[in-house]
């Protein structure tokens, strides 16, 4: 599956990212981590912090898959509001979920700031906008049901927005404790920690077959090598597809562009993280040097595939939004443009967990808008259960629940 196209970003501002040898021999190992993105990174490094002997190859560049077309917002609300998710799935798990949510970025910050340069977290506010009129009373409920639960929530009316921002629209949630990142230079920050920990690191290094031996373990084919393993983690985001398809996911194809540094960014209040309630949204935040990263119209995949060459178009679609919404940054020309698959699930969670038809295999695959947010949650009740920390709550992302699944039981942190 071709995952982007376009002039990506973040490779730019890491020209000498560090290298990884191919796989060229055979190797034992109690966890096998297939997958170099920031959802096999981070379960190398829980691993490694627990003593775990791991092995983790990526059948390109570490960093070179999904994770490489992120925009790097980091917030614990979903796509899915929490009205929504009670709604669907009831009080309990819905909230649960949320504070899921809220721990993992969390923890992101916690393990970020540990790392160097640019592979730490900027912590920020976000404001999520109503689109139209219509939107403002579905908004002050979720707003409402954030405060409740004791969520991070403040309604800014109209007048609020206007005195902090050049455009207008009819109200807003403002939440505090979100974080914005950038991720290819996080994601190599983080497995280079997780190698000085002791977990073995392999680039082009492609997982070409495996077999259960008599005694249970797993055999795997890897680069020019073989790894043979207790459990396996398949942490390759949407690529699992093509290993095993999950009935409740659905691709599209999203854009993103990349402005060039603004002379002067004083009209964005706090460097907030913008998005809205229109659906498919529109996404905005800024960088360090003063660029701004606008993302979104999403649109059906044209025979599956990501189209060449339609990013370009998109691209300059998107920085009219950007001028439209700051009319000060009229002149404001983009630098990057891409296109990337965005997968979602149905019922707006992520897929987690063992599958029946293979065993020890764990698959962590962060569906939708908070991929990251629901990666840093997977490796986290993965490296839990892999290390005799029973989370009875990960049955809420159970890779073979219905499209609609009704409440499940929750566990208590």
């Amino acid at each position: 599956m071709k995952l982007h196209t376009g002039k990506l970003y973040w490779p730019s501002t890491l020209p000498n990212a560090a290298k990884y040898p191919v796989l060229d021999r055979d190797l034992h190992c109690e966890v096998l981590i297939v997958g170099g993105g920031v959802g096999g990174v981070l379960c190398a490094y829980l691993l490694a912090e627990r003593g775990i002997d791991a092995v983790l190859v990526e059948r390109d560049k570490i960093a070179g898959g999904s994770t490489m077309a992120s925009t790097g917002l980091l917030q614990y609300a979903s796509d899915k509001t929490l009205a929504s998710m009670i709604r669907t799935f009831g009080e309990e798990p819905a909230v649960h979920f949320y504070n899921l949510s809220r721990t993992a970025l969390e923890r992101l910050k916690q393990i970020a700031g540990r790392l160097e340069g640019a592979a730490r977290l900027t912590e920020r506010s976000s404001i999520y906008l109503a689109s139209s009129e219509g939107d403002v009373k579905a908004l002050r409920e979720e707003c409402a049901a954030l405060q409740r639960f004791g969520f991070p929530a403040i309604w800014w009316s109209a007048g609020d927005l206007a005195d902090r921002f050049p455009f207008r629209y009819p109200g807003a949630i403002y939440a505090g404790g979100d974080a914005e990142m950038n991720p290819y230079a996080f994601v190599h920050g983080l497995v280079q920690k997780a190698a000085q920990l002791g977990v073995k690191v392999y680039e082009r290094s492609k997982m070409r077959g495996s077999e259960r031996g008599d005694d249970g373990r797993i055999r795997c084919l890897c680069g020019e090598g073989r790894v043979t393993a207790r459990h396996v983690i398949w942490a390759t985001g949407y690529e699992a597809q093509q290993f095993k398809k999950e009935s409740g996911a659905h691709f599209r194809a999203s854009y993103v562009t990349v402005t060039e540094p603004a002379s002067s960014l004083n009209d964005w209040f706090e460097h907030c993280l913008i998005w809205e309630t229109a659906r498919p949204y529109l996404y905005m935040r800024t960088t360090p040097d003063g660029r701004i990263i606008a993302g979104g119209l999403d649109e059906i995949l044209p025979g599956g595939e990501l189209p060449e060459g339609r990013e370009i178009r998109q691209s300059e679609r998107l920085l009219s939004e950007i001028r439209r919404r700051f009319p000060n940054q009229e002149g404001l020309n983009a630098d990057f443009g891409w296109g990337a698959v965005f997968g979602e699930s149905r019922d707006g969670l992520p897929f987690i967990g063992l599958h029946p038809k293979y065993p020890n295999f764990y698959f962590l695959e962060g569906y939708g808008g908070n991929g990251t947010v629901c990666s840093m949650i997977a490796a986290e009740m993965i490296v839990d259960q892999l290390t005799g920390i029973r989370r009875e709550d990960m049955a809420m992302f159970s890779l073979i629940r219905s499209s609609k699944p009704k409440p499940v039981p929750t566990q208590q942190q």
